[in-house]
């Protein structure tokens, strides 16, 4: 017996992941639809934006199983189509005013 798994439906025409569905893989119970491509979402490679705490900013990088609808298929991995996050705020710095010791 063959597991459900995430599935990303890309559009062939537009090579635009449209959809995501749930599906054990056996071509007999279901197939895709002629115009879109099926990849295994936890194996498909996904540029997204990650956090790259030495430079201290966004940067885009390589996931497997990142992928999601709306991201753009570039024949080897899915590419975000999120805008680059804000840096965000440091954190406050504490004060610390009349410390006690106990």
């Amino acid at each position: 017996m063959q597991m459900n798994k995430n599935y990303l439906l890309v559009d062939t025409s537009t090579n635009g992941c449209d959809n995501v569905c749930v599906w054990d893989g056996n071509p007999d119970t279901w197939t895709p639809p002629a115009s879109h491509i099926c990849l295994l979402q936890a194996t498909t490679p996904a540029t997204v934006w990650v956090w790259d705490a030495e430079a201290k900013d966004w940067m885009l990088g390589e996931k497997l199983g990142a992928g999601a609808i709306g991201f753009i298929w570039n024949g080897t991995a899915l590419v975000t189509n999120e805008p680059k996050p804000p840096i965000p705020a440091p954190p406050d710095s504490v004060t610390v005013v009349g410390a006690q010791t106990l």
